[in-house]
């Protein structure tokens, strides 16, 4: 039996209640959505100006033209579908579905004014570029914040919190829990004030870029300061010098830092991961929830591994983007056409997992015990602050050991330094009291430096 009609993407099936908002703007929908709506606001632009002897609409008839926009709905939907089977061109059948609606209006004397002197590209880059603006401004930064908020909660929380550090998987200077968090809060926040300053970018200029048909249907307009014009008005940035197509480095751009965002991400994901696993952070369990299907014991680390998975998907789909769409052959191809309907799926990826993320972070408590057991059972890490303290005292003349650092090796490399062992060393060395007495006073746990006062440049 043949199932019926199934979504092929899981961002569409499975995981579709996280990712949705994004379907509102970077579907098919949104962006014919969006194609009506610089349709509608070209015409009104040059009807409003009265070029070629059009009469200027007047603010009932501008307003029930919108509402093309502002209503579009699953019938405008239908109707565009129904067009697109003949016109087998997208854009096209945006341009007849505006036509039809204007002698339904009783606008048809200005129907030759849709899609005036444009090519698709002039309709579908602007589309394109309100529709990402739009995603990621009311969609993913949102999200992007909400985890970076929930990490800073977790830092200035977590600021004291003393844990063991690893370095290449083995331990190393202590730091604090809430240290650690601070250091993606930011790293991400770079990112975001990047992608904050993202130049969403427009033209408006014909075929070939060089507005060839404007000027010829009346060559004494200045067609670049109205394109400018156009273009600004529409809340995006006029870009004067194009082939056919909007070059699409501003894409590139945004997409390289989104991919630069989930690799961060990625990276907090893994390190989340690795501190459950090492019992630094417990999992806190959640009301019907299964770990797995054979062991009962078993809280999994799904929303760490949901997000690692989804942000390396995002990722690979947004290189690729980034990679590809700043290419076309000579004027104009039609590769950008299909590759940049996947836009939504690559920003859907990372939109699920910051979902998780978010919602990880929720679901994970500091362990104060196991960080404190560990650090009780690393006594040696101490054998850097000791070698430091005897180089200083060698410098101040309070020392005469030749080779603290080949001295402190012998005693820690490779083996446990208990407590005692350390004292019986620290109290036999050649150093000044002063020096002995904090050495002496030094524990694992004590050893952070400055990490809890470093949560404070968040602030």
């Amino acid at each position: 039996m043949t199932l019926p009609t199934q979504p092929l993407s899981p961002l569409d099936g499975r995981y579709r209640a996280a990712v949705s908002g994004l379907g509102e703007y970077l579907s098919e929908a949104g962006l014919n959505r969006a194609r009506v709506h610089i349709e509608v606001e070209w015409l009104v632009f040059l009807t409003d100006r009265e070029l070629f002897g059009s009469r200027s609409l007047d603010d009932a008839q501008k307003t029930a033209l919108r509402a093309l926009v502002t209503d579009f709905d699953q019938r405008a939907i239908d109707e565009l579908g129904t067009l697109e089977a003949t016109t087998r061109h997208d854009v096209k059948a945006v341009e007849y579905y505006m036509r039809a609606h204007l002698e339904t209006l009783g606008l048809g004397d200005v129907a030759e004014l849709t899609h005036f002197a444009c090519t698709s590209e002039d309709i579908n880059n602007l589309a394109y570029a309100l529709t990402i603006a739009q995603a990621m401004r009311e969609v993913w930064q949102p999200a992007l914040t909400a985890v970076i908020d929930a990490l800073a909660t977790r830092a200035v929380t977590h600021r004291a919190d003393a844990m063991l550090a690893h370095t290449h998987g083995q331990p190393a200077t202590p730091t604090t829990v809430g240290k650690e968090f601070a250091v993606f809060v930011h790293r991400l926040r770079r990112i975001a004030t990047r992608i904050d300053s993202t130049q969403y970018l427009g033209k408006f200029s014909g075929a070939t870029g060089t507005f060839a048909a404007h000027v010829a249907a009346d060559p004494a307009q200045d067609w670049p300061a109205l394109s400018r014009e156009f273009v600004t008005g529409l809340g995006l940035e006029w870009n004067p010098l194009t082939t056919q197509i909007e070059s699409h480095d501003w894409q590139a751009e945004l997409y390289q830092a989104v991919s630069h965002a989930n690799r961060v991400l990625h990276n907090f994901a893994t390190d989340a991961w690795t501190y459950i696993s090492l019992g630094y952070f417990t999992q806190i369990p959640q009301a019907g929830a299964t770990g797995s299907s054979t062991m009962p014991h078993k809280i999994n680390p799904i929303r760490f591994e949901n997000a690692e998975a989804n942000l390396e998907l995002s990722s690979a789909l947004l290189d690729s983007l980034a990679a590809t769409l700043v290419t076309s052959r000579l004027q104009r191809d039609l590769t950008d056409s299909t590759t940049q309907r996947n836009i939504g799926v690559a920003l859907g990826h990372s939109l699920l997992a910051l979902d998780n993320l978010r919602r990880g972070l929720d679901e994970i408590a500091v362990n104060g015990d196991r960080l404190a057991a560990d650090l009780d059972a690393n006594w040696e890490i101490l054998g850097e602050a000791i070698q430091t303290v005897i180089r200083a005292e060698i410098t101040a003349g309070r020392s005469s050991i030749a080779d603290p650092y080949a001295m402190l090796k012998e005693l820690t490399r490779g083996r446990r330094v208990g407590p005692d062992e350390l004292a019986e060393f620290v109290n036999g060395l050649d150093i000044g009291d002063d020096a002995k007495a904090r050495l002496a006073a030094l524990t694992p746990a004590g050893y952070v430096g400055l990490a809890d006062e470093l949560v404070d440049q968040l602030l």
